[in-house]
């Protein structure tokens, strides 16, 4: 093997210092360059950030406002962005530096390089420390000022409940639709969303237009405008109006728009509401859409809604064999409910009901309905008696005038299944609702809906009980809101458990067992409210 003696290095002294280094176009020492060379200069080594105290969001220079969580990516480019001469070195590392979370303060340490001398990199490591500044957005200015708005949309259905409006209103929440909404209020007949912009009132109006039938008319009012530059200054109104058409309701339709939706039978029920509206026949199962914009060419009120219905025990039920989708369709005999009660009791509804039901209340009825796959004998379910219901309809006197017609009315029309024994307990659902109201801050129990000053509150809680109920009870209008994990009181010190509580007497209501079918909530479909996830200060307590 032969021998290959290293290459000498030659080295130099350094100019300052006298230390032997590698020669350099500078002739200086690492530390020497340094002292003498600063490229750190220009760059500041303090600045200060801008945050929004109620929508916790940061100033993005010019005038963007953007979310940004501590220690992330989005934080780490804002701040970045902020540091002036930052464009004149090289960018090797940035990364953050632990601070306590109350002291308003971000420390990023950077690592930049840059070329001093012809062929000499200089890198240097430095820290820059950001004072985190209170302020308010624009938006949130707006909001505070509760008057200042460009635009408004007034969405209004001329029914005499509100159910329409609290689902709508989930629906909203849950597709973020009022993310842009200034506030909202209570008006006769709907809602009130005023908006900053008009683009957003318009992107309003066309959601609203997605979910449920609606016709819109759009206004616009001069408020000032300017001959020399000739600008003009308008406030923009958008009118939303709901067809009064709801969910169970019975609707009696005009025989030309009967015969143009594949001949269906006049006289059908509305199983759905969404951009059309769904109708079914329980006869034949015969279904069709209504769109909005055949509906408004041509305008009908339902014949009875859900406050007309009334309760029905289930006798006998029998299946044809008929199927179309989740309906099935049965020949059933039933009673009224009242015939199954005592005539002593003591429940205003149940007093109300036989009073109602008269000397009939005995008979038997037989009607086919689309209900034949969930009832059972024993089952109560609620119906529309038409026998003994007096309707101002003129498609419905057409519909009795003509023979031909006249003998498919039947005379009850059911509906859907109840479940009274659920009813009558107490239990608190394990569930709740958020509000548009509750997320600007506002207080009230059922939210936006139900809180204008002259109203009957009996009459709001009982539009809102029903709501609740239909979420229940309908799986598939469950699905289209976001239902959130109810707040769980802690035990009291000394309190007992749920195991050691007394048993209930026989007879008393916590004794009754719930109906086998009812639709339960499951805990898959709720979701974690992030107010649940904190950690209480007894809790803390307990724990050390």
């Amino acid at each position: 093997m032969q021998y290959v003696a290293p290459t000498p290095v030659h080295r130099v002294l350094c100019a300052d210092c006298g230390t032997a280094i590698e020669p350099n176009s500078a002739n200086l020492c690492v530390a020497c360059l340094r002292n003498s060379v600063d490229i750190t200069e220009g760059i500041p080594k303090q600045s200060a950030l801008s945050h929004c105290r109620n929508c916790e969001r940061f100033l993005s220079p010019p005038n963007a406002w953007t979310i940004a969580e501590p220690e992330s990516r989005e934080l780490l480019a804002l701040c970045l962005k902020k540091l002036k001469g930052l464009n004149k070195v090289r960018l090797v590392d940035a990364a953050f530096v632990w601070t306590e979370p109350h002291s308003r303060r971000i420390k990023v340490k950077l690592t930049i390089q840059k070329e001093v001398f012809a062929g000499t990199i200089l890198q240097q490591v430095f820290v820059v420390e950001y004072v985190v500044q209170g302020g308010q957005c624009p938006d949130c200015a707006r909001l505070a000022a509760k008057n200042t708005w460009r635009a408004l949309v007034q969405v209004r259905q001329k029914v005499a409940h509100k159910r329409t409006f609290l689902f709508l209103e989930q629906l909203i929440l849950k597709h973020g639709a009022s993310k842009d909404t200034i506030s909202v209020k209570e008006a006769k007949d709907g809602l009130d969303f005023f908006y900053a912009q008009r683009s957003h009132a318009i992107k309003m109006a066309e959601f609203l237009a997605g979910v449920v039938p609606v016709r819109t008319k759009g206004s616009e009012q001069l408020l000032s405008h300017d001959t020399h530059s000739n600008v003009s200054n308008y406030k923009f109104t958008y009118s939303v109006e709901i067809a009064p058409v709801c969910k169970d309701d019975l609707v009696c339709l005009p025989i030309p728009l009967a015969r143009s939706l594949s001949n269906i039978s006049p006289l059908v029920l509305c199983t759905r509401v969404g951009n059309s509206i769904h109708l079914l026949d329980p006869a034949t199962l015969q279904s069709s859409e209504v769109s909005s914009q055949v509906y408004f060419r041509a305008p009908f009120e339902p014949l009875a809604n859900v406050s007309q219905l009334r309760e029905f025990t289930v006798l006998d039920i029998e299946p044809t064999g008929l199927a179309k989708g989740k309906w099935l369709l049965g020949d059933a005999q039933v009673a009224l409910g009242s015939a199954f009660r005592s005539h002593g009791a003591s429940n205003a509804d149940d007093d109300a009901m036989d009073a109602d039901g008269g000397g009939g209340a005995d008979g038997i009825y037989h009607t086919r309905t689309h209900l034949g796959g969930i009832l059972q004998p024993g089952d109560t379910v609620l119906g529309y008696f038409l026998t003994r219901s007096n309707f101002n309809s003129d498609a419905f006197t057409a519909l009795t005038e003509r023979p031909e017609l006249a003998g498919s009315i039947p005379d009850i029309v059911l509906v859907k299944k109840a479940y009274p024994a659920r009813r009558k307990k107490t239990k608190a659902r394990a569930w709740r609702l958020k509000s548009i109201a509750k997320e600007a801050g506002d207080t009230g129990a059922e939210g936006v809906v139900g809180r204008m000053g002259g109203r009957d509150q009996r009459k709001v809680d009982e539009d809102y009980e029903i709501f609740l109920r239909d979420l229940e009870e309908d799986v598939e209008m469950r699905q289209a809101v976001n239902l959130y994990k109810a707040k769980t009181e802690r035990k009291k010190p000394g309190a007992m458990d749920i195991d050691e509580a007394p048993e209930p007497s026989p007879g008393s209501e916590a004794d009754e067992e719930d109906e086998p079918d009812f639709p339960e909530v499951k805990l898959d479909e709720l979701l974690e409210d992030m107010e649940n996830l904190g950690i209480d200060d007894d809790e803390e307590e307990v724990e050390q």
